[in-house]
């Protein structure tokens, strides 16, 4: 049986992630940053017995230490490690070079990169020295964003941020594909999860909807089926893809 270390899985993608690894048989550590309750929730509907929470500030060294290590001492070891847990643009963390003062700007890139981009480095250097130093085959997965490629203009530290994580992604492919660990990303567009609910439902939903030339958004289930397909044994081949799971709405050439 292998175990999953699946971050910011309290709800949202993460959530849909780690339910989808317990339905496939793996046994899950949820990460939560602070929303405790949400991450029970997540833990009560998941497949199976073993689970575990892991909680804590994954932009700090010290904790994704520790939240690694908490994770195996419950599970005995990593086998797939899902990086999800970021900060989205949004009203409390845009930062419109047009529209923000200086000392606004240097703290949302500070925090921003630390949680969408350092944190995850961390934690891939954690959970894949781990899986050398066992001789273990692993993977590990990555979500990305649409906004690395189209930019941010509300948010260009996310677009930064997520750009920057793609193409660490495909540098630790390169790095770890002689010791038998996989890396790929996922870049999803617009996802309908529970904290885009209102917009959804507000002035810019049929806009949001009419980025697709499906007339919709995705799911966060659709993005756990990709990231279930990429964690899988038979995904390998895939180590150094970034794929677009974007409705159309954002085409690279």
């Amino acid at each position: 049986m292998r175990c999953a270390l699946v971050t910011g899985a309290s709800r949202g993608i993460g959530r849909a992630t780690a339910i989808a690894l317990s339905e496939r048989g793996e046994r899950v550590a949820v990460h939560y940053g602070a929303d405790a309750a949400s991450a029970q929730e997540t833990l009560a509907q998941l497949h199976g017995e073993g689970h575990v929470l892991v909680g804590g500030d994954l932009s700090d060294p010290d904790t994704a230490r520790r939240i690694v290590q908490e994770a195996e001492s419950a599970l005995g070891q990593i086998d797939i490690l899902v990086n999800n847990a970021g900060i989205a643009p949004g009203g409390s963390t845009d930062h419109r070079v047009d529209e923000t003062d200086y000392d606004t700007w240097q703290q949302r890139w500070t925090r921003m990169i630390d949680v969408d981009l350092t944190a995850p480095a961390n934690l891939t250097y954690l959970v894949s020295r781990s899986l050398i130093a066992r001789q273990a085959p692993g993977v590990i997965v990555n979500v990305g964003s649409r906004g690395a490629f189209r930019g941010e203009p509300d948010a260009p530290a996310y677009g930064a941020a997520k750009a920057g994580l793609h193409a660490f992604g495909q540098s630790m492919a390169l790095a770890l594909a002689p010791h038998d660990i996989a890396v790929a990303s996922v870049a999803p567009g617009f996802i309908g999860t529970e904290r885009q609910q209102n917009k959804l439902d507000g002035e810019a939903g049929d806009g949001l909807r009419a980025q697709s030339p499906f007339g919709r958004v995705g799911t966060a289930q659709e993005v756990a089926a990709a990231i279930l397909y990429l964690t899988s044994p038979q995904a390998q081949w895939a180590s150094g893809a970034i794929l677009d799971l974007n409705g159309a709405s954002h085409l690279r050439t």
